[in-house]
């Protein structure tokens, strides 16, 4: 696969892979073995860039994401780029399917998150630490000063912010060079857009999460589908309520149009109309299966010209459609 690179010359594969999936969020958890054998298949097929996160599991296995992508990644820890994130934890009193997210990014508090996702994640290093969601109570001038004593310790290489705004972005780099955010990014959240002149000016890369809007914009889902109610945050979102499905069909149409132009699929279009948009744009789709790993690998290699992705942008800008998830309550 091609690479890609994001802020501090981080080189990564162009498309990364979001392992939440396999622990939280879509739906009972991956058994352990399938999951590491997929990352490995990922490594295989040319990826080399790997999300996860200190929350990704379950109440009762609360660390299980990076304990089996440190376990699926440890024989090639060299050649590979590891992700994770530090800052929140789940409200565990709320009865919501996806519960709320609080933060707490005091300066012991990452020290201890630190140590314990270099143990879980079986590396003395990790490449790319992001605080999960700003901390309204701790300046993030101060957790950028953590993460230079973290990286001139080398328990850390680079550092970046997850669903960063322009503000925090200024006020963090100006202490510790950000490499990378990590927002949300997808033809149908497109909100972020307004940052593209600041991560340039800046020369920080982006890190698209949730760029197929939760797995919608592979046109695999229709009103027939369930979704576990208790495991799986898809049973709430509104992209795939029967109104959110109707109001999507024009978007739809236009991701089967294009596909069928370029002999792909929706969700390669999709991927390849990030990669497209900018060069320091890493898209992270998160799948459990095989077929899914190789399909997203390949939308690496489709070329959507400047006027193709200007014409769908203006498509996009003028259509109808659904709201769409966009991430669980933050408590204050």
């Amino acid at each position: 696969m091609q690479e890609r690179v994001l802020g501090n010359g981080l080189k990564v594969s162009a498309v990364g892979l979001g392992c939440m999936g396999f622990s939280h969020a879509y739906g009972v958890p991956t058994e352990e073995k399938e999951a590491i054998q997929l990352i490995k298949q990922a490594v295989s097929m040319g990826y080399t860039f790997f999300d996860t996160a200190e929350i990704y599991g379950t109440s009762e296995n609360p660390h299980q994401n990076e304990v089996l992508t440190g376990k699926a990644l440890k024989d090639c820890r060299n050649k590979v780029v590891i992700a994770t994130k530090f800052g929140i934890h789940f409200d565990m009193e709320s009865s919501a399917v996806n519960k709320p997210l609080v933060p707490d990014s005091r300066p012991g508090v990452i020290r201890t998150s630190v140590e314990n996702s270099l143990k879980r994640l079986h590396t003395d290093y990790i490449d790319l630490y992001y605080q999960h969601r700003a901390d309204p109570k701790i300046p993030v001038e101060e957790v950028a000063l953590v993460m230079a004593d973290l990286i001139k310790e080398g328990k850390i290489i680079h550092w970046g912010i997850s669903e960063a705004d322009e503000d925090t972005i200024r006020r963090a780099d100006a202490v510790c060079h950000l490499t990378a955010i990590q927002n949300r990014y997808s033809m149908m959240a497109r909100w972020h857009e307004n940052l593209f002149s600041v991560l340039e000016e800046l020369k920080i890369g982006y890190v698209a999460f949730s760029p197929l809007a939760n797995g919608f914009l592979s046109a695999k889902y229709d009103k027939n589908t369930k979704f576990d109610g208790v495991f799986d945050y898809r049973s709430i979102m509104p992209q795939f309520s029967n109104e959110g499905i109707d109001k999507n069909q024009e978007l739809l149409a236009l991701l089967q149009e294009i596909a069928q132009e370029k002999h792909a699929t929706p969700a390669q279009i999709s991927l390849a109309w990030i990669l497209c948009k900018k060069p320091y744009f890493v898209p992270i789709p998160g799948t459990r299966k095989a077929e899914r790993l190789r399909e997203n690998a390949a939308a690496a290699a489709i070329i959507l010209t400047e006027k193709e992705v200007k014409a769908i942008d203006g498509s996009l800008s003028s259509m109808e459609m659904s709201e769409v998830f966009g991430g669980s309550k933050v408590i204050n």
